[in-house]
């Protein structure tokens, strides 16, 4: 099972989020954990990474398995996300990321930007929620959200 972090760096009304070129999907930023990583280290170095921003004391929001299934309803893969919050950064943006097109975006645009259907309840919770969401969404192999189960857990 592959591990992901990823990391909404927020201002009061912004939130800054990735375009990805392969599906124009809009994501907030992270990727692979490597051996040995804590999930805030990978998170905190996945932000760099695509941002060139450094994120102080990023919070643990969500944990959420992706699991994709085939069409006979196998599972086809699988992987576990770790989702963090942070509210202050330092360094430059990048102009350019290497992984998509960065932008800061009004908090509410996840409820209208082409994105997982998955991510909506994740972005949602991370920002209306109280305590970490625990999650597994079901998609089919054409990222079709096909169900979920979700409970929250006040910290």
């Amino acid at each position: 099972m592959q591990r992901i972090t990823n990391c909404l760096l927020t201002t009061e009304n912004q939130c800054l989020m990735l375009q990805k070129p392969s599906k124009g999907w809009w994501v907030a930023p992270g990727g692979k954990m490597e051996q040995t990583e804590t999930i805030q280290e990978a998170a905190i170095r996945e932000l760099k990474e695509e941002t060139g921003l450094t994120v102080e004391k990023p919070e643990l929001q969500a944990v959420t398995t992706m699991v994709i299934l085939d069409q006979n309803g196998d599972i086809h893969d699988e992987w576990m996300m770790f989702t963090f919050k942070a509210v202050q950064s330092t360094g430059e943006l990048f102009e350019h990321s290497p992984e998509g097109k960065l932008q800061w975006q009004p908090i509410n645009a996840y409820k209208t930007l082409p994105m997982a259907d998955g991510d909506r309840f994740i972005f949602d919770h991370v920002f209306y929620g109280e305590g970490i969401l625990y999650s597994t969404f079901y998609y089919n192999t054409e990222h079709q959200l096909l169900k979920s189960r979700r409970s929250s857990a006040c910290q």
